[in-house]
C-alpha cells in the first residue's frame, strides 16, 4: 500500500495519477473532504492533517511506502516531521520526501526547513529517497502568466541568472518509481530539467509561442519584497520568497545533466512543450493592423 500526501497539490496530483497506474494499492490524502472532492480522482482516499498524529496513524495504517510533501510554510519542518514520526511507528518501510533544491547548501528560506527535516528522515532509520527538484515549469504559468497577460510582462529580482526548470509531471514520474521499487534507497536527487534559461530566453520564448511581445523586468530586491507586501503577502513569505530569488540569483539552480532523463527512461518534457501546452495562459495575440 501506498500513501500519497498532499494529493490535490502542485505535485501531489500527479504523482497520485501516476501510482494508480502502476497497479499497486494506494490511498490518497487529504485535508479536507471538499479537498478529496475538488480532485476527483478514483481510489481509496483518507482525510488526515499533517498536525493530527492521530489522523495520520490512520492514514498511514498498513502502508508500506509514503510521499511526503506539504504546502510551503513556516510549520513545514514540525508538520512533515510528525509524518516521519508517526510512519516510523506504524512500521513504514520507505518514505519519498519531496524536498527542494538548495536543500543541502543554503540555510535560508524554503530550502532552510526542507534540510531540516531532510536531516530527520536520514536519523530516522527509515529506508528513504529525498527529492530535490529545480523550479517547475508550472511556476511559470502561475507567477509569470497573470502580469503577461495584463502588462505583457513579468517580475522578478534574479537577474540573467539561469533556471534548468522541469515539469512537475517528471517529478511525479521519478517519486513513483521511488514509492514502487527499492532502488533508489538512500538516494538524495537534485532533479533538473534538460535546459538552464534566464527570465530573459523565457520571455522570448512565450514571444515567439504567442506572437505577444513578452519582456521580463528586473528589479532590485527590496522593489519585489515590498510590492509582494503592498499586495497583502504575509511577511514570512515575502521574505523567503526573496531569499529563494537570492539563491537563483546567485548561480546555484542553472545546472543541467542527465540524471533526470535516466531516472525517467525517456526524454524530460521541455519549455517549449510545456508552454506550447499552455499558450491560453499568456492571452490572447495583439490585434492586426
Amino acid at each position: 500500500m501506498i500513501l500519497v500526501t498532499g494529493a490535490s497539490g502542485g505535485v501531489g496530483k500527479y504523482v497520485a495519477r501516476e501510482v494508480s497506474r502502476t497497479g499497486t494499492g494506494y490511498r490518497l490524502m487529504y485535508r479536507s473532504a471538499g479537498d478529496a472532492a475538488k480532485a476527483g480522482t478514483s481510489g481509496q482516499t483518507v482525510i488526515a492533517d499533517f498536525a493530527d498524529k492521530a489522523s495520520l496513524r490512520k492514514a498511514l495504517e498498513g502502508v508500506e511506502s509514503v510521499y511526503v510533501v506539504c504546502s510551503p510554510i513556516p510549520q513545514l519542518v514540525e508538520l512533515e516531521n510528525n509524518v516521519i514520526v508517526v510512519a516510523k511507528e506504524n512500521g513504514v518501510r520507505h518514505v519519498v520526501l519531496n524536498s527542494a533544491l538548495g536543500a543541502g547548501d543554503y540555510p535560508k528560506a524554503f530550502a532552510g526547513w526542507h534540510g531540516q527535516v531532510e536531516d530527520k528522515l536520514k536519523g530516522s532509520g527509515l529506508s528513504y529517497t529525498i527529492l530535490r527538484p529545480n523550479s517547475f515549469y508550472q511556476n511559470v504559468v502561475a507567477y509569470f502568466a497573470p502580469t503577461i497577460r495584463t502588462q505583457g510582462s513579468f517580475y522578478g529580482a534574479a537577474g540573467d541568472a539561469k533556471y534548468s526548470y522541469l515539469d512537475a509531471r517528471d517529478i511525479a514520474v521519478v517519486a513513483t518509481k521511488a514509492l514502487t521499487g527499492r532502488e533508489h534507497a538512500g538516494q538524495t536527487y537534485e532533479l533538473n530539467g534538460p535546459e538552464a534559461l534566464t527570465h530573459t530566453q523565457v520571455a522570448a520564448k512565450i514571444t515567439t509561442l504567442t506572437g505577444k511581445p513578452v519582456t521580463y523586468v528586473n528589479l532590485p530586491f527590496e522593489v519585489i519584497r515590498k510590492s509582494m507586501l503592498d499586495q497583502g503577502m504575509p511577511q514570512w513569505q515575502a521574505n523567503a520568497l526573496v531569499e529563494l530569488q537570492e539563491y537563483y540569483a546567485g548561480g546555484k539552480g542553472g545546472a543541467t545533466d542527465g540524471l533526470l532523463k535516466s531516472l525517467l527512461g525517456r526524454a524530460p518534457i521541455t519549455m517549449d512543450q510545456y508552454l506550447a501546452e499552455n499558450k491560453a495562459e499568456f492571452g490572447p495575440p495583439p490585434p492586426k493592423a
